[in-house]
C-alpha cells in the first residue's frame, strides 16, 4: 500500500530534494511552505508520514505543528520526522514532548531520506482488515 507523505518545509530547494528522492516510490507527495499551511494540509490529506522542518517563519514552527497533529484524533496514526540542523538537547526534548517520532539532521542525503522513509512506513501499524458482519 502506498503512503501519503507531507513535506512541510519553508526552503523550496529542500522540498525539491525530498520530492526528487521520493518521486519514484509511488507514494503520494504533498508539500507546504510553512507551518500554518502544513497543518491545514495535514488535516485535509491525513498523511501517513510528515517531514516537518523545525524552524519556519510565520505563525507555527515545527514543534507547534507536531503538537497540534498529536492533539487531532484523525491524525493519530501520522508519523512525524523533524528535519533540523539544531542538534541541541533542549530542542530534541521539546520535539519529543510534542510527539516527534524521529529526527533527520540537516544536511541529509537523498539516499538516507529514502531509506528512512521505507523503514518507517514498513514499521507502521497496519489497520485491521474489516470483518464481514453477520
Amino acid at each position: 500500500m502506498k503512503a501519503k507523505i507531507l513535506v512541510v518545509e519553508d526552503h523550496a530547494d529542500i522540498r525539491r530534494l525530498i520530492r526528487w528522492a521520493l518521486e519514484d516510490t509511488g507514494h503520494a507527495l504533498f508539500e507546504a511552505p510553512n507551518g500554518t499551511l502544513g497543518l491545514e494540509m495535514a488535516r485535509t490529506v491525513q498523511p501517513d508520514l510528515v517531514y516537518l522542518d523545525l524552524m519556519m517563519p510565520g505563525g507555527l514552527d515545527g514543534i507547534e505543528v507536531c503538537a497540534q497533529i498529536r492533539r487531532d484524533p484523525a491524525l493519530a496514526h501520522t508519523l512525524v520526522v523533524m528535519l533540523t540542523a539544531d542538534a541541541a538537547q533542549q530542542t530534541k526534548a521539546k520535539s519529543l514532548a510534542a510527539g516527534v517520532n524521529f529526527f533527520l539532521p540537516k544536511p541529509f542525503s537523498p539516499a538516507k531520506l529514502l531509506e528512512l522513509t521505507e523503514v518507517l512506513l514498513k514499521a507502521r501499524p497496519r489497520p485491521e482488515p474489516m470483518k464481514e458482519r453477520d
